[in-house]
């Protein structure tokens, strides 16, 4: 989960949530440079997170002082790769590979050697999955680099890292191999420079939940008042400038 901390207590945003706006972004990305196996990117976009469910199968949810943990305090759990993973080999091998592709770009740099055998699997099996679907490596790259660029736009936003004053943050690089720069011209819109949807305008949403209590005893007592926190719906204009 993305958990930011502000005045009124903190603000938690589900991984499930930041995936689905992911989705929400990728599923305007400008039609030149969509691969053609496009709905199965959107949802592989979509479901990159899908393993962790707050509400549900996660029992990590809290640091040792009480207080939720935010995604980047996250360690290394093979047990939640690999159901990521089976749960995208399920859907097709197309979806399998961006997920694969996913989990190494987050991971192929550490040091630990448990980490770098868990990412030499992922490779040889990418080239079992490739040869059984017959699909061209060079999609799938393409294919991933806008999911990768979609989870950055989405992370961004999800931690209110948009500066104010309509200044600009770098969101990441495409599959063009061009860097994009995002920024707000005004409250609750967002550009993007250089402009990559294939519409001039869009609509976007997510989800937060805003807790005031900032300790918990335990995972259960954080769950269960995190699923009756008080909604907020957050919507924002994507438009061409």
């Amino acid at each position: 989960m993305i958990v930011n901390y502000q005045e009124n207590g903190w603000q938690i945003i589900s991984q499930r949530a930041h995936g689905l706006l992911s989705g929400q972004i990728c599923f305007h990305w400008k039609q030149d440079l969509r691969p053609e196996r496009w709905l199965e990117t959107i949802i592989a976009t979509t479901e990159h997170d899908d393993a962790f469910n707050e509400f549900v199968n996660d029992n990590t949810l809290l640091n040792e002082n009480g207080g939720p943990v935010n995604f980047k305090m996250r360690k290394f759990d093979e047990d939640k790769c690999e159901e990521l993973l089976q749960l995208a080999l399920s859907k097709s091998r197309f979806i399998a590979l961006l997920t694969s592709q996913h989990l190494q770009f987050l991971y192929e740099k550490e040091s630990d050697k448990k980490i770098i055998a868990y990412c030499a699997k992922l490779k040889k099996w990418d080239q079992k999955w490739l040869n059984e679907a017959q699909l061209d490596e060079k999609e799938i790259k393409t294919a991933y680099a806008i999911l990768e660029w979609c989870d950055a736009f989405s992370l961004l936003l999800c931690q209110n890292l948009v500066p104010p004053e309509g200044r600009k943050i770098e969101i990441s690089a495409g599959p063009d191999q061009q860097n994009y720069e995002l920024w707000s011209p005004a409250e609750n819109e967002l550009s993007v420079t250089p402009w990559p949807f294939d519409v001039d305008s869009f609509q976007i949403n997510f989800e937060s939940k805003t807790m005031t209590q900032l300790q918990f005893s335990n995972v259960e007592e954080f769950r269960e008042k995190l699923k009756d926190a008080p909604l907020t719906f957050h919507t924002y204009m994507i438009a061409k400038h």
